[in-house]
């Protein structure tokens, strides 16, 4: 990429797009387009193909997604099977048509099967059932990255799609959402709330023994801006697993609920008991992706979890107004 190429950032005001924003700019990139949801309805195709016609970018980001925590996905699978399709196979097909350089899609980590081994190798996937819980959202990210690898199969020539699988995400920015965000924020919220009520007793779901891998949203914005620059996804180019064009991205580490739980009291100052409800679901036993690919290509993730934690709960207390309905 150079610094005069028109970038489109999709979804650019959510907690992904954003901090790809951010990190454009911090490099000297100036030609950044974005477009509200207002602005642009990404599952409308015929506007989708009219911007795309009119302003033609050289590189995309595709961030834009319907997401939420197990609540919000096992309540609506339905929605968020078709609003992410829609949203991807429409950005994706205008982007090919209208000769996009390279296109960077956002999946996530829970495309791999429920009970694949661990840590998650990028061909473990379709190999077994997937997690019930966020099936739908699934579906719609493994469609889009198969879409993406169809391209670069059947038009060498003219298509350069890659995947990224992100592991969960956190930082600054995020939804706080009681019902629907994702753990880390609703988490903060919950100890934070507990807290200044003097409630006793915060209560988690699940049984506390799920583990979960977690990267900072400027990591990921880090690890996309690296990836554009130094990795294909047409499997006949730069790609080092013939026949994989997806590419996981997480930091090598994960842990428990409880430990989440028990971090997240201590960097809030929460001083009591931590209740686990096991009538609600952990969601999938554990979730590590193997990022080897991605390390062996030279990107590491900077920002470690607890520093991170702590900026996403300065960022609630500041914003937390902002959540309260």
């Amino acid at each position: 990429m150079q610094k005069t190429d028109k970038i489109y950032v999709a979804g650019h005001n959510g907690l992904v797009g954003s901090a790809i924003v951010r990190k454009l700019k911090k490099e000297g990139f100036t030609n950044i387009v974005t477009r509200s949801h207002k602005e642009l309805d990404l599952t409308d195709q015929a506007m989708v193909q009219e911007f795309f016609e009119q302003e033609k970018p050289d590189f995309v980001f595709m961030a834009a997604a319907k997401v939420g925590g197990i609540q919000a996905n096992r309540e609506a699978l339905d929605q968020f099977m078709y609003i992410n399709t829609m949203i991807e196979f429409n950005t994706i097909m205008a982007a090919f048509h209208t000769g996009v350089k390279k296109f960077c899609f956002l999946g996530s980590g829970c495309i791999y099967p429920r009970d694949c081994p661990q840590p998650i190798k990028e061909e473990y996937l379709l190999t077994s059932p997937l997690e019930i819980t966020n099936e739908g959202y699934a579906l719609a990210k493994i469609s889009g990255l198969k879409l993406c690898e169809y391209l670069n199969t059947h038009h060498p020539e003219k298509a350069d799609f890659i995947s990224v699988m992100p592991c969960n995400l956190y930082g600054p920015g995020d939804n706080y959402h009681p019902e629907h965000s994702h753990v880390i924020p609703a988490l903060l919220r919950k100890f934070h709330d507990a807290k200044e009520t003097g409630s006793g007793q915060v209560v988690m779901w699940g049984t506390g023994s799920a583990m979960r891998e977690f990267l900072h949203i400027d990591d990921i914005a880090d690890a996309c801006f690296f990836l554009m620059q130094h990795y294909s996804g047409d499997p006949g180019k730069e790609s080092d697993t013939p026949g994989l064009s997806w590419i996981n991205i997480g930091c090598g580490s994960d842990l428990t609920m409880k430990q989440l739980g028990a971090k997240i009291a201590e960097i809030v100052g929460f001083k009591g008991k931590i209740v686990y409800d096991h009538i609600h679901p952990d969601g999938t036993p554990r979730k590590l992706l193997d990022s080897s690919r991605l390390f062996a290509l030279g990107w590491k993730p900077i920002i470690s979890f607890e520093e991170g934690l702590r900026q996403t709960y300065e960022d609630y207390k500041i914003n937390k107004d902002n959540y309260r309905k």
